[in-house]
Protein backbone atom coordinates (compact mmCIF):
# COMPACT_ATOMS: atom_id res chain seq x y z
CA UNK A 1 0.00 0.00 0.00
CA UNK A 2 1.29 3.44 -0.96
CA UNK A 3 0.04 6.67 0.58
CA UNK A 4 0.25 10.18 -0.76
CA UNK A 5 -0.49 13.62 0.58
CA UNK A 6 -2.34 16.35 -1.27
CA UNK A 7 -3.29 19.84 -0.20
CA UNK A 8 -6.62 21.56 -0.66
CA UNK A 9 -5.97 25.32 -0.61
CA UNK A 10 -7.82 28.50 -1.47
CA UNK A 11 -9.34 31.65 -0.12
CA UNK A 12 -11.76 32.15 2.74
CA UNK A 13 -15.07 30.37 2.15
CA UNK A 14 -14.05 28.91 -1.22
CA UNK A 15 -15.18 25.35 -0.41
CA UNK A 16 -12.04 23.61 0.88
CA UNK A 17 -13.65 22.01 3.94
CA UNK A 18 -16.65 21.04 1.81
CA UNK A 19 -14.41 19.32 -0.78
CA UNK A 20 -12.57 17.30 1.89
CA UNK A 21 -15.85 16.32 3.53
CA UNK A 22 -17.55 15.32 0.30
CA UNK A 23 -14.92 12.76 -0.72
CA UNK A 24 -13.40 11.55 2.56
CA UNK A 25 -14.16 7.93 3.38
CA UNK A 26 -13.62 8.68 7.07
CA UNK A 27 -15.36 11.39 9.04
CA UNK A 28 -13.16 14.37 8.19
CA UNK A 29 -11.14 15.95 10.94
CA UNK A 30 -11.82 19.66 10.91
CA UNK A 31 -10.74 22.59 13.01
CA UNK A 32 -13.87 24.59 12.40
CA UNK A 33 -14.55 27.34 14.91
CA UNK A 34 -17.59 29.56 15.23
CA UNK A 35 -17.12 32.94 13.64
CA UNK A 36 -17.43 35.72 16.19
CA UNK A 37 -17.74 39.49 16.17
CA UNK A 38 -13.94 39.62 16.52
CA UNK A 39 -13.56 38.12 13.03
CA UNK A 40 -15.84 40.67 11.37
CA UNK A 41 -12.93 43.04 10.79
CA UNK A 42 -10.97 40.26 9.05
CA UNK A 43 -13.45 38.05 7.21
CA UNK A 44 -15.71 39.39 4.47
CA UNK A 45 -18.84 37.25 4.57
CA UNK A 46 -20.90 39.44 2.22
CA UNK A 47 -20.77 36.73 -0.49
CA UNK A 48 -21.21 33.92 2.05
CA UNK A 49 -23.81 35.27 4.49
CA UNK A 50 -24.75 31.82 5.82
CA UNK A 51 -21.16 30.94 6.75
CA UNK A 52 -20.96 30.65 10.54
CA UNK A 53 -17.74 28.65 10.99
CA UNK A 54 -14.21 28.88 9.64
CA UNK A 55 -11.14 26.64 9.54
CA UNK A 56 -8.54 27.79 12.05
CA UNK A 57 -5.82 25.17 11.46
CA UNK A 58 -6.54 22.51 8.84
CA UNK A 59 -8.94 19.88 7.57
CA UNK A 60 -7.98 16.24 7.15
CA UNK A 61 -9.58 13.43 5.19
CA UNK A 62 -8.66 10.16 3.51
CA UNK A 63 -9.73 8.40 0.36
CA UNK A 64 -8.62 4.98 -0.89
CA UNK A 65 -8.27 5.16 -4.64
CA UNK A 66 -7.58 1.45 -5.14
CA UNK A 67 -6.02 -1.44 -3.26
CA UNK A 68 -2.58 0.12 -3.71
CA UNK A 69 -3.11 3.86 -3.15
CA UNK A 70 -4.44 5.91 -0.24
CA UNK A 71 -4.65 9.67 -0.55
CA UNK A 72 -4.52 11.88 2.53
CA UNK A 73 -6.07 15.32 2.06
CA UNK A 74 -4.96 18.33 4.09
CA UNK A 75 -7.06 21.48 3.77
CA UNK A 76 -5.48 24.84 4.55
CA UNK A 77 -7.15 27.71 6.38
CA UNK A 78 -8.15 30.49 4.01
CA UNK A 79 -7.64 33.64 6.06
CA UNK A 80 -4.39 35.60 5.88
CA UNK A 81 -3.91 35.45 9.65
CA UNK A 82 -3.45 31.65 9.40
CA UNK A 83 -1.13 31.54 6.38
CA UNK A 84 1.89 30.98 8.60
CA UNK A 85 0.80 27.31 8.74
CA UNK A 86 0.84 26.73 5.00
CA UNK A 87 4.52 25.73 4.64
CA UNK A 88 4.08 23.00 7.26
CA UNK A 89 0.81 21.76 5.74
CA UNK A 90 2.27 21.67 2.21
CA UNK A 91 5.56 19.97 3.17
CA UNK A 92 5.70 16.54 1.52
CA UNK A 93 2.62 17.02 -0.67
CA UNK A 94 2.63 15.59 -4.18
CA UNK A 95 0.30 18.34 -5.34
CA UNK A 96 -2.44 20.80 -4.49
CA UNK A 97 -5.93 21.76 -5.57
CA UNK A 98 -6.53 25.50 -5.33
CA UNK A 99 -10.26 25.96 -4.84
CA UNK A 100 -11.56 29.23 -6.28
CA UNK A 101 -14.89 30.89 -5.58
CA UNK A 102 -15.50 32.58 -8.94
CA UNK A 103 -17.74 35.16 -7.26
CA UNK A 104 -14.68 36.43 -5.37
CA UNK A 105 -11.60 35.94 -7.56
CA UNK A 106 -9.50 38.38 -5.53
CA UNK A 107 -9.73 36.03 -2.53
CA UNK A 108 -7.76 33.45 -4.54
CA UNK A 109 -4.76 35.59 -5.45
CA UNK A 110 -2.70 34.60 -2.40
CA UNK A 111 -3.27 30.86 -2.83
CA UNK A 112 -2.42 30.94 -6.54
CA UNK A 113 0.67 33.08 -5.84
CA UNK A 114 1.79 30.64 -3.14
CA UNK A 115 1.88 27.72 -5.57
CA UNK A 116 3.16 29.79 -8.50
CA UNK A 117 6.13 30.67 -6.27
CA UNK A 118 6.62 27.05 -5.15
CA UNK A 119 6.99 25.23 -8.48
CA UNK A 120 8.08 22.03 -6.72
CA UNK A 121 4.40 21.49 -5.82
CA UNK A 122 2.25 20.80 -8.90
CA UNK A 123 -1.19 22.34 -8.59
CA UNK A 124 -4.47 22.67 -10.41
CA UNK A 125 -7.18 25.30 -10.07
CA UNK A 126 -10.70 24.10 -9.34
CA UNK A 127 -13.48 26.62 -9.92
CA UNK A 128 -16.25 25.95 -7.41
CA UNK A 129 -19.73 26.32 -8.92
CA UNK A 130 -21.66 27.77 -5.99
CA UNK A 131 -24.56 29.03 -8.05
CA UNK A 132 -24.21 26.57 -10.91
CA UNK A 133 -22.57 29.16 -13.15
CA UNK A 134 -18.99 30.31 -13.63
CA UNK A 135 -19.75 33.89 -14.67
CA UNK A 136 -16.35 34.09 -16.44
CA UNK A 137 -14.61 32.04 -19.11
CA UNK A 138 -11.67 29.87 -18.09
CA UNK A 139 -9.39 32.13 -20.16
CA UNK A 140 -10.66 35.22 -18.30
CA UNK A 141 -10.05 33.52 -14.97
CA UNK A 142 -6.56 32.35 -16.03
CA UNK A 143 -5.70 35.92 -16.99
CA UNK A 144 -7.23 37.50 -13.88
CA UNK A 145 -5.41 35.12 -11.52
CA UNK A 146 -2.22 35.14 -13.64
CA UNK A 147 -2.11 31.36 -13.86
CA UNK A 148 0.67 29.97 -16.05
CA UNK A 149 -0.34 28.30 -19.32
CA UNK A 150 -0.48 24.55 -18.86
CA UNK A 151 -1.82 24.63 -15.29
CA UNK A 152 -5.14 22.75 -15.45
CA UNK A 153 -8.24 24.79 -14.63
CA UNK A 154 -11.40 22.80 -14.10
CA UNK A 155 -14.85 23.60 -12.82
CA UNK A 156 -16.54 21.47 -10.18
CA UNK A 157 -19.02 21.45 -7.31
CA UNK A 158 -17.28 20.85 -3.96
CA UNK A 159 -20.55 19.55 -2.51
CA UNK A 160 -20.81 16.71 -5.02
CA UNK A 161 -18.70 13.61 -4.26
CA UNK A 162 -18.28 12.63 -7.92
CA UNK A 163 -17.36 16.16 -9.01
CA UNK A 164 -14.90 16.63 -6.13
CA UNK A 165 -13.41 13.20 -6.83
CA UNK A 166 -12.90 14.21 -10.45
CA UNK A 167 -10.95 17.27 -9.28
CA UNK A 168 -8.66 15.03 -7.20
CA UNK A 169 -8.17 12.68 -10.15
CA UNK A 170 -7.21 15.63 -12.34
CA UNK A 171 -4.65 16.71 -9.75
CA UNK A 172 -3.11 13.24 -9.49
CA UNK A 173 -2.90 12.87 -13.27
CA UNK A 174 -1.26 16.29 -13.55
CA UNK A 175 1.17 15.64 -10.67
CA UNK A 176 2.18 12.29 -12.17
CA UNK A 177 2.85 13.91 -15.53
CA UNK A 178 4.87 16.74 -13.93
CA UNK A 179 7.24 15.11 -11.44
CA UNK A 180 9.51 17.38 -9.47
CA UNK A 181 13.15 16.85 -8.58
CA UNK A 182 12.91 18.50 -5.17
CA UNK A 183 10.76 17.49 -2.22
CA UNK A 184 7.91 19.88 -1.52
CA UNK A 185 9.19 22.69 0.70
CA UNK A 186 11.99 20.64 2.20
CA UNK A 187 13.93 22.35 4.86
Amino acid sequence: MVSTKIVIAGGFGAGKTTLVGSVSEIPPVTTEAMMTEASEAHDDTSSTPTKITTTVAMDFGRITLDEKLIMYMFGTPGQARFWFMWDDIVRGAVGAVVVVDVRRLADSFAAVDYFENNPQVPYIVALNRFDGELGHTVDEIREALEIRPGIPIIDFDARDRRSAGSALTTLLEYALSHPTKEPALAG
